[in-house]
């Protein structure tokens, strides 16, 4: 039968799976990075998922497809009902680690300024002007150990999370501060997961609406603290 359906745009998702929460049917999941459609007959095509999403990757349209299926659409929430719908990234998983060598050296901080998470700064301080960016992901710090010696020194911190803070406010405040700051660089330091590719996304957004051209370097990391780049 013919009826409405959602469609995703390959291209716009960024996989930060904000959809997959949104839709009550379950009718969302991520594979290899990006939302897919797990069966026609789980998706009612009322679009309540199309909100959500921060790259307007999904649309209605109109084609053949299985019929909505309330009763399977049950079973399945059924059969994972102490399950939450989620982006891969946040699936619980051990990591291995071998006992680091005893190290009686401390190791100095390298922030340099307050507040760091982009929801708090002030587009208009001070110490954004020409300055070099690092706009990190809230998991990297705690993912990577040499951080401050590696990242952060030289550099003005900003970190955020696209998976559950306000991603417009993010590219509305980032586009004020590559606009009026003149930065002579951005770094983006970001978890392998899907989710948080959005940072990514969000910070070339952000350059764009600014005009600026500006150095530009993204750096990614694996759960297990490991630069990928």
């Amino acid at each position: 039968m013919k009826r409405s359906i959602i469609k995703i745009d390959e291209d716009l998702c960024n996989g930060c799976g904000d959809c997959i929460t949104a839709c009550v049917e379950g009718a969302l999941q991520i594979v290899n990075g990006k939302a897919k459609l797990v069966s026609d007959k789980y998706c009612d095509g009322l679009g309540m998922c199309l909100g959500s999403c921060p790259m307007g990757a999904i649309t209605i349209i109109e084609r053949e497809a299985d019929e909505f299926d309330e009763a399977a659409v049950e079973a399945k929430q059924h059969s994972k009902k102490h399950v939450g719908h989620a982006c891969p990234g946040s699936a619980s998983h051990m990591i291995q680690r071998q006992p680091a060598a005893q190290n009686n050296v401390r190791q100095s901080s390298e922030l340099t300024t307050w507040p760091v998470q982009i929801t708090l700064v002030s587009p208009s301080a001070p110490f954004f002007q020409n300055a070099h960016l690092l706009i990190a992901a809230d998991c990297v710090p705690f993912a990577y150990p040499n951080f401050h010696a590696d990242l952060l020194k030289d550099r003005i911190l900003m970190i955020g999370c696209p998976k559950l803070d306000d991603t417009q406010m993010y590219l509305e405040k980032l586009s004020m501060i590559f606009e009026s700051a003149n930065p002579q660089s951005i770094t983006v330091a970001r978890m392998e997961v899907p989710c948080c590719s959005g940072l990514t996304s969000i910070v070339a957004q952000a350059l764009e609406s600014s005009g600026k051209n500006i150095a530009y370097n993204e750096i990614i990391l694996t759960r297990d603290g490991e630069r990928l780049n």
